[in-house]
């Protein structure tokens, strides 16, 4: 792969995060400014479909990434995204408003991990054998779940996800945040989805685990980020005093 392919597949997979629907030569040249013309960017991507790395759902459609087209842009192109300040900022101050009220932690955790991701979120002390997800309405929105079996298949899974936490776990690595795409996806039932999970200890040294759950098209880098600032939060020892609308920390 050249890298002039390089940047059209690291394109179409960013197009087709945003728009939902195949990408075409056309759009290239609209959005990116390649100096080259429309037939060199098809014969690019006929190349990177041969590859593997695309495919053309309809013959008049334009392309969109297979899994090992996600994943090479994964590992290759996408990079560190560190959260944003905003984003920082309103998942620390709601986490930290709900920990002072005594909110549940663990489900707090996964309606803000929804909320910011637009996706499906799942938080779980596993020595409590506490697990919530959030979320669910926010998939119903995409176009990948529109068709009742895969909505039914997924709604499955949730209801049954307690029962796998001990075979995903075995798959991760203490510390680690990893990406499991399509058929690389260790719960067999949603691999038309992708996954950003991760184990993590509580400040209290409790095992538990944080999982974003969507569409192939999501926002890698961003969930990422959203995954590591927030077991940061959860392993902190902070102690939480809310007086009226301010809050106080304290070690």
């Amino acid at each position: 792969m050249n890298t002039r392919q390089q940047k059209v597949l690291s394109t179409v997979v960013e197009l087709y995060t945003d728009m939902a629907e195949p990408v075409g030569s056309e759009a290239l040249l609209a959005t990116r400014g390649f100096k080259v013309s429309a037939a060199t960017l098809r014969n690019d991507m006929l190349a990177l479909e041969e590859a593997g790395y695309l495919y053309q759902p309809h013959i008049s459609a334009g392309r969109i990434p297979t899994d090992r087209g996600y994943r090479f842009y994964v590992e290759e192109m996408m990079g560190e995204r560190p959260l944003s300040k905003k984003d920082q900022e309103k998942l620390q101050k709601e986490f930290l408003m709900l920990r002072a009220k005594h909110a549940r932690t663990v489900r707090t955790t996964a309606r803000l991990l929804s909320a910011l991701s637009g996706n499906l979120a799942v938080a779980g002390v596993i020595d409590k054998d506490e697990v919530y997800d959030f979320g669910m309405r926010e998939l119903l929105e995409k176009p990948e779940f529109q068709e009742m079996d895969e909505l039914s298949r997924l709604v499955e899974t949730m209801d049954t996800l307690d029962e796998k936490l001990d075979s995903l776990m075995s798959r991760l690595k203490d510390g680690e945040t990893s990406i499991f795409i399509g058929e690389e996806n260790p719960i067999s039932s949603i691999q038309n989805c992708a996954m950003v999970v991760s184990p993590y200890r509580n400040s209290e040294g409790e095992r538990g685990i944080l999982a974003i759950i969507g569409p192939k098209r999501m926002e890698y880098a961003k969930n990422k980020s959203l995954i590591e600032y927030m077991k940061k939060l959860l392993s902190s020892s902070l102690v939480i005093v809310l007086l009226g609308n301010v809050i106080y920390l304290m070690k």
